[in-house]
């Protein structure tokens, strides 16, 4: 059985969607079976980081509502053979089409099939947030360095912490950019971290090769010589368990946390 990662956010346009792919294509590269869920009905936007739109026929809405197998809906990636699949959200339908049963139906089989689900969350806490929010084991909160986006991230902590998950949340600081935290005109990662509380996970730096490369149908981890890339490599990583050191602080922190638990019963 594989474990469901929600990725989520309190404020939107904070890289929740593109963290999903680069972390996923990450993993899917290093051999795990991963899907890709995205739920943010209405929008869709996973599949165009991907440059997999021209693949898409049916969606999660047409599987919950029972006119098509779940089978029929996953779309392949090619570049990772068997191991990266994306179950994509409607474009047109409403977000309240679908409930926390059907969801937490199409998440359970999909465990059944893949190391991991990594569920791409809508902005914000309302109904969307909840439907994925209930059916993950765990949580990877995507901020900015900027007091609006901590603030928000801040409240969606609360929520996921009074929840019990299997797996504690954990952080990404994404869009960061040295020089400004060297001025003193950005957030510190240390005080954001300090500020919410959770472990983290990872520091992406902000570039324009993660532009280039979602505009182009592509993740960024390709890039050998991005930054960002880079931190999405170690990130996936680190979720599996290794020792890999944050890359702004030259840290050793350990973060086996997703081992533990992404080993049981093997």
């Amino acid at each position: 059985m594989g474990i469901s990662i929600v990725v989520t956010s309190g404020k939107g346009g904070v890289g929740k969607t593109t963290t999903t792919a680069n972390v996923s294509s990450v993993l899917a590269s290093l051999g795990k079976k991963v899907c890709m869920v995205d739920l943010d009905i209405g929008l869709r936007n996973l599949d165009a980081v991907l440059g997999l739109t021209n693949r898409i026929v049916y969606d999660i809405v047409d599987v919950a509502q029972n006119r098509v197998v779940l089978s029929q809906a996953l779309v392949r990636d090619p570049r990772f053979e068997n191991n990266l699949y994306l179950l994509a959200a409607s474009q047109f339908a409403d977000k309240y089409v679908l409930d926390q049963d059907s969801v937490k139906r199409i998440i359970t089989y999909l465990k059944q099939r893949f190391d991991f689900v990594m569920i791409d969350c809508p902005a914000g806490i309302e109904y969307g947030f909840q439907n994925a929010v209930t059916v993950a084991d765990g949580a990877i909160v995507v901020t900015n360095p900027e007091l609006a986006s901590v603030s928000d991230a801040d409240r969606v902590v609360g929520i996921l912490e009074s929840m019990k998950m299997p797996i504690t949340p954990h952080l990404i600081i994404n869009r960061v950019r040295k020089n400004m935290i060297n001025e003193g005109t950005s957030m510190r990662i240390d005080d954001i971290v300090n500020h919410l509380r959770i472990p983290l996970l990872g520091v992406v730096v902000d570039e324009d090769e993660v532009i280039a490369a979602s505009n182009s149908g592509r993740t960024v981890i390709s890039d050998k010589n991005s930054d960002a890339g880079h931190s999405y490599r170690n990130i996936a990583h680190r979720m599996l368990g290794e020792n890999v050191s944050l890359d702004l602080f030259n840290d050793t922190k350990k973060t086996g946390f997703f081992s533990k638990l992404f080993g049981r019963g093997k």
